[in-house]
């Protein structure tokens, strides 16, 4: 998960019987550019998670989207060109077909062999879905194929969360370089890592709230030029509570109820919010 960076922070999160517990800092908040130079974003950390607490988050995750049921871990909604995959809804589309979501589950397959998963030979090298309809997908649901790679997901979960939580490192400095000022940029930063730090539920909350509702960078995702993303939840937390994950998940119910009050009113968002309030409940405990 190293991507590179000069600041090899470890986050170390140690399991017991019940709960997590974190033994790291948050680390230091980036220091000012030098003058007369561009400011620059700061740079991502390093976030490890242990797999037996990777497993409890990763449980977590799959019972908000997909009740913790096998059959959800793949998926070919009707009208869409893709399957989703494992507890990330990891996109996998087939040959000739390229939409407007990011293919992931190719990603995932390489990240699960340099783990040293033992994966299907058909999954191997196979860049492409074998399913090219939704139909399709629906007539080989209970194929030996379709069998094996609901088990293959089954018995990766921690490593799913482990590759959703690179993939969300790998996000923050596009999530950085999308605000103007260099204060703004450390805010989120700063924030970031402190809620990853926080246990038992820090890392938990940051990759179901990505999962949940995107990293907050897409300019087609706002209402009148605001978003209800990761990055304006971390934006909006004030950074001077001691309640690090009560201060998160009232930043959530913030942007979620603002993105309301601008939704078109043909829409009727506010039909979801005692759920969405619901799944941001969780944080906190």
């Amino acid at each position: 998960m190293n991507i590179g960076l000069k600041t090899n922070y470890l986050i170390i999160f140690a399991a017991s019987a019940l709960i997590l517990s974190s033994c790291a800092t948050p680390p230091p908040e980036p220091s000012e550019p030098k003058p007369k130079k561009p400011a620059q974003a700061p740079k991502p950390e390093y976030i490890q998670v242990a797999l037996r607490d990777a497993q409890m988050i990763g449980q977590k995750i799959w019972m908000n989207e997909g009740s913790a049921k096998v059959e959800n871990l793949t998926v070919w909604n009707k009208g869409e060109e893709f399957a989703s995959l494992g507890i990330g809804h990891f996109i996998w589309y087939p040959a000739g077909k390229q939409g407007r979501y990011t293919e992931t589950f190719p990603q995932l397959i390489t990240f699960l062999q340099k783990q040293g998963v033992q994966v299907p030979a058909w999954l191997q090298n196979t860049p492409d879905a074998p399913w090219n309809s939704h139909e399709a997908f629906k007539y080989y649901e209970q194929s030996p194929q379709m069998v094996e790679l609901r088990t293959l997901l089954v018995n990766t979960i921690p490593q799913q969360v482990q590759f959703i939580i690179q993939r969300l490192e790998q996000a923050l400095p596009t999530m950085l370089e999308s605000l103007p000022t260099e204060r703004q940029r450390n805010h989120v930063f700063k924030q970031f890592y402190r809620v990853a730090t926080t246990a038992p539920n820090g890392v938990y909350a940051l990759v179901d709230y990505v999962n949940f509702k995107g990293e907050g960078t897409k300019p087609k995702e706002r209402y009148r030029g605001q978003g209800w993303g990761l990055l304006q939840v971390l934006e909006n937390m004030q950074g001077n509570s001691a309640d690090v994950m009560g201060e998160f998940a009232q930043a959530a119910e913030f942007v979620l109820r603002r993105r309301i009050q601008n939704s078109p009113p043909e829409r009727n968002e506010s039909r979801w919010f005692q759920g969405w309030k619901n799944r941001i409940k969780t944080y906190t405990y």
